[in-house]
């Protein structure tokens, strides 16, 4: 390369370690609030029991991979209801777009995973080593007996959550008691072994030493935020407006005095005065920390704060914002909203008019049908019947009356079939055409199968077809 060609941009930078200052007000209490609601849910979850009879499990949330099953305190769902899964998953999705629209990135700065347990990370950080400064120093210092004691009790500390965070994990797929007897006696499976070590390692690495480096080169949440945001969007931001030209407190015809507060504590190690940035998670501490300073001055607050593009171009003008719920209650807000909504309700309808059983019929594909020594053809179905109440039921079998069919059920002298309670039970099935009906004897015909729960009285039916020799 000649010296008078430009350099290709850098696609990665090297890590340089942030230290992020202590800081109080508004928004850091609402961070320590979320935190602790949301490892709360996440760390107490797997224990709560939860009654559903004596022959399923009493874990209020499981997911049971062995028998297909996922519980959620009184709902349970079966493999073919994966609706509701994706359901909620596309509700997820219309409710991170719709918070971004509205707030920007608020779900990178307060809920997501690795913002949380990197805040709770830097808070152990911090009350080993110290704050900013002792940690600064630290980093700087040689090694000697104080620092590797402070390390190596800032990383055990580390790595027990990072354990407690892969081990709560494993504990919503299996019954959570049992489990933990098994870890601990050594008796549990490989698998779950294998999954706390592989949480555990990721943890301790992303929440301790790759903060920024996840947010910023591994999360792709960054880079698609600004198709979901507008000129409407509340976003955190500097007021240039109002806070240059900057200066040393006394000197500055701004309000800005570059204390420097707001990069001190920002976790991503920026400056929100450069205007809006891709590493940016508005966590809102640079909020924090420069109004406590605005405040010690005798400043109006909010010299950084959740403002608006449009907000901005008021202001410079010298009009007053518009107020918060004009951003928030905007049409493409609704509309998310209202999709959001729909969504919701449609599940909870769909809860609430599932049946308790459900059926299906696959018909043998090879052969297709087989000629019995009267002149009779044969097909061959297994009938798969999902029994999803606590309780045995009986079912029974039977095709519609005006069909010239036959059926008979494999080993059982009646078209009674028993299924377990919270359980699946597959019955082969025979259904014959005579040769006095020829009309039954085409290469297909429609044929529907009628199951009646006889306890409960509910009765539905499947559809398939009887393939015959007659082209």
């Amino acid at each position: 390369m000649t010296a008078n060609q430009t350099e290709p941009p850098k696609l990665f930078a090297a890590r340089e370690p942030v230290f992020p200052q202590r800081v109080s007000g508004w928004y850091r209490r609402l961070k320590w609030y979320v935190m602790i609601v949301t490892l709360g849910i996440y760390y107490v979850t797997p224990w709560i029991r939860w009654d559903r009879g004596p022959s399923l499990p009493d874990q209020a949330v499981l997911v049971d991979m062995a028998n297909a099953r996922f519980y959620f305190f009184w709902i349970e769902i079966w493999p073919h209801e994966f609706y509701f899964v994706a359901g909620l998953l596309i509700m997820a999705g219309l409710g991170l777009f719709m918070f971004t629209s509205a707030l920007g990135r608020v779900w990178c700065g307060y809920t997501c995973p690795q913002t949380v347990w990197t805040d709770l990370f830097i808070l152990v950080e911090r009350w080993v080593e110290g704050d900013r400064n002792a940690r600064i120093r630290l980093l700087r210092a040689n090694w000697s007996l104080q620092k590797l004691r402070l390390r190596m009790t800032k990383w055990v500390l580390w790595l027990l959550i990072a354990v407690a965070t892969g081990g709560a994990w494993v504990f919503y797929f299996a019954d959570a008691p049992t489990l933990l007897r098994n870890l601990v006696t050594g008796q549990a499976a490989f698998i779950a072994y294998a999954t706390i070590a592989v949480l555990t390692g990721t943890t301790f690495l992303f929440g301790g030493f790759m903060r920024e480096q996840v947010c910023n080169y591994m999360c792709p949440w960054p880079r698609i935020q600004a198709a979901m945001m507008d000129e409407h969007s509340l976003t955190v931001a500097y007021r240039d407006w109002r806070g240059e030209p900057r200066g040393k407190q006394g000197k500055a015809e701004g309000d800005c005095i570059d204390c420097m507060a707001c990069v001190n504590v920002c976790p991503q190690g920026i400056d929100i005065r450069n205007g809006q940035q891709m590493e940016c998670i508005t966590c809102a501490l640079c909020i924090d920390a420069c109004d406590n300073i605005m405040e010690r001055i005798g400043k109006p607050r909010g010299l950084i704060d959740y403002i608006a593009e449009t907000d901005e171009e008021r202001e410079r003008s010298g009009l007053a914002p518009k107020p918060v719920w004009s951003h928030i209650l905007r049409v493409r807000n609704l509309v998310y909203f209202g999709l959001w909504s729909a969504f919701g309700i449609a599940l909870v309808v769909a809860l609430f008019i599932r049946s308790d059983f459900s059926a299906s019929v696959a018909p043998d594909r090879n052969p297709r049908f087989v000629t019995m020594s009267d002149g009779s053809i044969r097909n061959a179905y297994d009938l798969k019947l999902n029994n999803q109440t606590g309780d045995e039921r009986k079912f029974q079998i039977s095709i519609r009356a005006d069909d010239p069919f036959q059926f008979a059920l494999q080993g059982l002298p009646d078209w009674v079939i028993t299924v377990p309670a919270d359980g699946t039970l597959h019955q082969r099935m025979f259904v014959y055409a005579y040769p006095q009906y020829p009309s039954a004897r085409a290469d297909s015909t429609p044929i529907r199968i009628w199951i009646e729960d006889m306890d409960g009285g509910e009765r539905t039916y499947v559809d398939t077809f009887f393939a015959g020799d007659e082209k």
